[in-house]
This record gives structure tokens, sequence and C-alpha cells, in this order.
């Protein structure tokens, strides 16, 4: 077993590639982690390419002898580069896989923008059946563009494809940026923004935090995944049978509610929250399909979330930064 791994040096990419090296089902497979920007280390078992998937020729070398590849490669609101990165290139991908006399399986990592996540009404649970609905802005778009393009690939072809789509995945301390009124903010909503500077910079010298509301009122609901939990989805996956042709949503078995998150943090470590409407709209996604198709059932539940974040330590060594905002 050969895997091509694209984004190999994002958050998903390293914890990936970590958890395959150490677990014995996949003693025997080897990696190539095709890298732009960033680089890895190569190992015995671990080799690197460094190109882009918007060039042909280097996607055609990356995957000689490849069995299976894992994609993960993206851009963020860069519509300069995203229809050559992420559109092209799964493009170039999915032709070299059709094509190649090794491919076994292609999977894919989508995200819940290409449903909206909480942009939209949802009447009921969102699941694989939920139609697209991309958000305002070039990256939800490229992500209803790459769903689109391997699940046509497998009408086509009859390749071998799966995807695994994540909400917002946290690692890390990830989730207590996710909350904070400061210039260290995770992603959006940019809270110093909806409050009073003055308040803005009070509520992060405090740790206050904001109980976002949705559109009608209540403690919005929102999907989170964490990475650990993600990875344990794709190795599931990783030369699964039951796997091929399918859509996942990979996510918490239940999305996170602000209002208990407010009351957790109140609770156990005496953080004090400030209302903040918003005309976002709570949702669901369900997660059922994977657990019955391929075992699997996320680890991180509400309080095991929030206690991995505010119970991490960083080493002056280990800079907070965050290549893609959100």
């Amino acid at each position: 077993m050969l895997i091509l791994v694209t984004g190999a040096t994002g958050k998903v990419g390293r914890r990936f590639i970590a958890g395959l090296l150490d677990d014995a089902r996949f003693s025997k497979a080897r990696i190539r982690a095709l890298c732009h920007n960033r680089l890895l280390d190569e190992t015995d078992r671990l080799g690197v390419m460094r190109g882009s998937i918007a060039d042909r020729d280097v996607v055609a070398a990356a995957m000689e002898g490849v069995t299976h590849v894992l994609h993960l490669a993206t851009c963020k609101e860069t519509p300069a580069d995203v229809m050559d990165v992420t559109v092209k290139g799964l493009f170039w991908l999915l032709e070299a896989f059709r094509t190649s006399p090794t491919a076994q399986q292609f999977i894919l990592i989508g995200g819940d923008a290409g449903i909206g996540h909480f942009y939209y009404r949802h009447d009921g649970p969102i699941t694989e059946n939920t139609a697209h609905r991309a958000y305002p802005g070039s990256y939800a778009l490229s992500k209803v563009l790459e769903e689109v393009m391997l699940e046509q690939f497998g009408i086509q072809y009859g390749i071998n494809g799966c995807c695994l789509r994540a909400p917002w995945i946290m690692e890390k301390d990830d989730f207590k940026f996710t909350l904070s009124f400061g210039e260290d903010v995770f992603g959006g909503p940019d809270w110093k923004t909806l409050v009073r500077p003055t308040d803005a910079e009070r509520y992060a010298r405090e740790g206050t935090v904001p109980l976002l509301h949705d559109a009608d009122g209540r403690p919005l609901k929102r999907n989170f995944v964490h990475v650990d939990d993600l990875v344990s989805a794709i190795l599931a996956a990783l030369g699964n049978p039951r796997a091929k042709g399918q859509l996942f949503n990979i996510c918490m078995d239940r999305p996170v509610d602000y209002g208990e998150v407010a009351a957790y943090l109140a609770r156990t470590r005496g953080l004090g929250s400030v209302d903040i409407p918003s005309q976002f709209h709570s949702n669901w996604m369900d997660n059922s399909r994977a657990k019955y198709l391929l075992d699997w059932s996320p680890v991180y539940d509400l309080e095991k979330l929030i206690d991995s974040a505010w119970e991490y330590e960083r080493s002056k060594e280990e800079a907070r930064i965050v290549w893609y905002p959100g």
C-alpha cells in the first residue's frame, strides 16, 4: 500500500501520517506526501515530493505506483488560487487516478461548507442526502465542486472513491481560541467586532466567552469534529470495501451548543459569558452512516472538547500558527 497524501503538512495531514505509521493494521503501508509550501522530514516509510496539484506533470509523477489517495489540499477564501488548486488540482488527481494501473481507492475530505452549515436553515438533521447549498464565497463553492466531481468520476468511470465530510476541525487549544474576544481569535465569527471595543478588551482579559444565539433567539448549535476523530474515520475507511461510493458525515454525535459551552465553563472554570445575537441557524449533522458502514464513532463529546482545549499547554517553542483561519 502506497498512499499519496496531498495537504500533508496541515493539521489533518500531519495527524493522519502519525496515526497511520503507528497503526499495526498498516504496518506495511508507505506514504508519499505531496507538499507545496512546507515540507516534512523523510523516513523509510515516508517520502516527500514538492509541487502543486495544479500542475498536471507534478500530479502524474506523484501518482506513480500509488494505490490509495488521501486528498486534503484546499484553499480558503483565495479566489485567485481556488479554481486552480481546488478544482483543476482535483481534476488532475482524478484523471491520473482513473488511468493508473495501481490505483485502488480515492478518499476526499470534504466540508460542511458545501451544505452551508449555519448560514441556512435546515428543517431536520443534515444527512448525506441533504442538497448542496454553498454560502457566499469561493471556499464553500469549491467544497461543493469537489464532492460533485468525485461523485461524477464514480458514475462515469466506476472509480472507488469516498468522501468524508467534516465540519470545523479542532486540535490542541483551537476550541479555546474560537471563543476569544481578542486578536488571537481562531476563525469566525470575529467576536471583538460584535461588541464595543472597551467591552471586547475586558472580555478578552477576563476570559469571558460568547454565548452565540441563532436567528430564533436560542443558543446556537454548530457542528465540530476533533482531528483525532477525523483521522480515526479516515483509517476506518482506508481499504474498506464498504466505503466505496459513499459520502460520510464525520462529526461529533451532538453539535456544540453555545449555551452548554457557557454553562460548563462557568461551572468548571468560573468564566463568564455574554449573549451575542446572530442571524445564523442551528443545525445538526447526522453521523449514523459512518457508524453503520465504517463501525466508527467519535471519542470527543462537548466536555472532552472543552477540557482538552483549556488544559492544553503550549511550550515556548510551539508558537500558535494558524495557516487557514477558519
